[in-house]
Order: structure tokens, then C-alpha cells, then sequence
């Protein structure tokens, strides 16, 4: 059994369960902001929850943290290029298709599926922290996700 203090192997062994791959956008005074995110899974079916998490050194953690509205945005494996457009915290929409929604939550278009979320609640995960969204409504197109797999992504 490996000691997991050992950082890089408690990694390698995380790395070995395929997640989808997801964009969290949100609205804020300095425009949009997205960031990339593998954490996503579904909470509750009544009341709709969903939950993310974000590492607090994050420079976009803040942002969300101080947001009343959220968005998912899950990835069709045509969408790979997505992932690397947000380097910057208010960078990234400059080149896709995207709008505002009532909210002010920046909305991604053509995506595999869409959750329009308020804030549920907040929780400290470590060095992480995990938003829990209640879903407003969703959308759902077709497609093959993209997929996170031993650190490459993957279809």
C-alpha cells in the first residue's frame, strides 16, 4: 500500500478514474470567467443538486465564491480546445460562441449539456472549495463527451 503523502503517486492512483471534462462559468464586475473543471457530479435528483469544486489558491476561485449564479457547461469531445482557453480568469470567450442568460451567468453554446445553477451552499473540502448548485434548468444535445483519463483527455 502506498503512503499517501506521497503526493505524486496519490495522483497517479486519482488519475485512473475517467471523469467527464466541464467548463464553470460565471458573471462578475470584470466580465465573464470560466474555468475547466473535472470535479462535476450530480448530488440530488429532488431538489436538482449539483456539486464542483475549486482549489482556493485558484485565481478564479473568488470569483465564483462570490457569485449567486453558476453555469456547467459539459464538453463534446470536439470541444477540446475549450480546456486551454482558460488560461487567464476573464479570458477565453473571446473566440466562441457565447451570451449572457437572465442571471448574467455567461452561457457556452453548442454544448454537450448545460446547467443553469443558483448557489445551494458552500463547503471547505481541504484545499478545495465545493460549490453545491440547485439546477434552474438545463439543456442536453448529442454527442460524445470529452473524457479526462491519467491526465490526458481522452474520447
Amino acid at each position: 500500500m502506498a503512503d499517501v503523502t506521497d503526493i505524486s503517486i496519490y495522483k497517479e492512483a486519482l488519475s485512473q478514474f475517467a471523469t467527464g471534462v466541464t467548463i464553470v462559468t460565471c458573471g462578475s464586475e470584470q466580465g465573464p470567467v470560466g474555468i475547466t473543471v473535472n470535479s462535476f457530479t450530480s448530488v440530488s435528483l429532488n431538489p436538482p443538486l449539483v456539486l464542483w469544486s475549486a482549489a482556493k489558491d485558484s485565481k478564479r476561485h473568488d470569483y465564483f465564491a462570490n457569485s449567486n449564479h453558476f453555469a456547467i457547461h459539459v464538453l463534446k469531445k470536439q470541444q477540446i480546445d475549450l480546456c486551454s482557453a482558460f488560461v487567464k480568469p476573464t479570458q477565453g470567450f473571446e473566440e466562441i460562441d457565447w451570451e449572457y442568460n437572465s442571471d448574467g451567468v455567461p452561457i457556452i453554446n453548442d454544448c454537450l449539456a448545460l446547467f443553469e445553477c443558483s448557489f445551494y451552499s458552500k463547503h471547505e473540502g481541504g484545499d478545495h472549495t465545493i460549490f453545491v448548485g440547485h439546477v434552474n434548468s438545463f439543456n442536453v444535445s448529442k454527442g460524445d463527451p470529452l473524457i479526462f483519463l491519467q491526465g490526458q483527455y481522452s474520447t
